[in-house]
């Protein structure tokens, strides 16, 4: 099995170091050890964060749950059953959400993050692709792979997830993995043979918007479905280096960010592509809507940028710190996520506020 690379993903490779060669991190006893609480658990690591309804949740390095019920001024830790890297948070109602990570780990809460349950992890989800390569009519490779799967034990990281409605859930990650779950995280299908990724590429980013879902990796890998995830096809990609940031757009727009600040966007999701002129040629790690129908981008380097029309411009705040994701808040201002923690920006005032 290959190493991960040095560029895992705009979030677990941000977690681990984003320089020199990653390998494939085993879980170990972490799936089984919950989460410790942590003096200033704002400081760590922190990955991924969405809202809750009111409530702001944010998931990070060894298991870190974090809430904020006063919009990111102040935050509390919430018990999580295991001590993994959690990649990636989203809720589809103010209570029911889905976080995934590192050792296949999925866990669900009905209680907008208050508590958690573990719903799947890499064991399991390496037991259920052997089953799947042996039912009749697998896929030619199916077998060796989910033996494979098997032999390495719980060490890849799942690193999006999609809720397409209450009860159905798609999560990607590293190596190809995609699983898909028809009833709310209790009970889950493997999904790599129905994904067009034949040399097993990284999924980094899951997108949706309306019945149209986005998948895009490593070394250019992309896909589209356009009948809500029941087929998907492979896309074209204008790049062949990694994207790490996409956002499907209301109005049919598609835009793509990744590797060396490459930045592209489609009129006509992904039939067509132009390039954006990027003023900031570092690595795009994180990207977000923003009200007025911009997107604003922050890049390896710490800048954040705000995407107008066909127009990538510098704001100038202070640099993050490696920033991993992007929020906004309610009252307008902007959780950025990364190294270092939390920051509280403002871009309509080009300045940060406190946390």
């Amino acid at each position: 099995m290959k190493p991960l690379g040095k560029h895992l993903s705009a979030a677990a490779g941000l977690l681990l170091g984003l320089a020199g060669t990653v390998q494939a991190m085993p879980a170990g006893d972490a799936l089984q050890r919950p989460a410790l609480q942590v003096r200033a658990p704002e400081r760590a690591a922190l990955l991924s964060a969405a809202l809750a309804g009111p409530r702001v949740v944010a998931v990070g390095e060894r298991g870190i749950v974090l809430l904020s019920d006063d919009a990111g001024r102040s935050w509390r830790q919430a018990p999580c059953p295991v001590s993994v890297t959690l990649t990636t948070v989203r809720f589809v109602t103010p209570t029911q959400g889905v976080a995934v990570g590192h050792g296949g780990t999925v866990l669900t809460t009905q209680d907008a993050g208050a508590s958690w349950q573990l719903r799947l992890d890499g064991r399991r989800l390496a037991a259920l692709a052997l089953e799947a390569a042996k039912a009749p009519g697998a896929a030619a490779g199916a077998l060796q792979e989910a033996e494979r799967l098997v032999a390495d034990g719980p060490d890849k990281p799942l690193l999006d997830v999609l809720p397409l409605d209450a009860r159905r859930l798609l999560a990607v990650g590293a190596f190809g993995l995609a699983i898909y779950s028809a009833d709310g995280g209790q009970t889950w299908q493997p999904w790599m043979s129905r994904l067009p990724n034949p040399r097993g590429l990284h999924w980094y980013v899951a997108r949706r918007q309306g019945g149209t879902l986005l998948l895009a990796g490593e070394q250019g890998l992309l896909a589209r479905s356009d009948d809500d995830g029941q087929t998907f096809r492979a896309l074209a990609s204008p790049y062949k280096g990694s994207w790490f940031a996409a956002e499907l757009q209301a109005d049919g727009g598609l835009v793509l960010a990744g590797l060396r600040g490459q930045v592209w966007r489609s009129h006509d999701l992904g039939d067509n592509w132009t390039p954006v002129a990027n003023p900031v040629p570092a690595t795009v790690t994180a990207m977000s809507p923003w009200p007025g129908g911009s997107l604003l981008l922050a890049s390896q380097s710490g800048a954040l940028l705000r995407l107008n029309g066909d127009r990538l411009q510098p704001l100038p705040t202070q640099p993050l710190a490696m920033p991993a994701s992007l929020l906004p808040l309610p009252d307008g201002r902007l959780l950025a996520l990364g190294l270092a923690g939390l920051n509280v920006l403002n871009p309509a005032q080009d300045a940060p506020s406190p946390r």
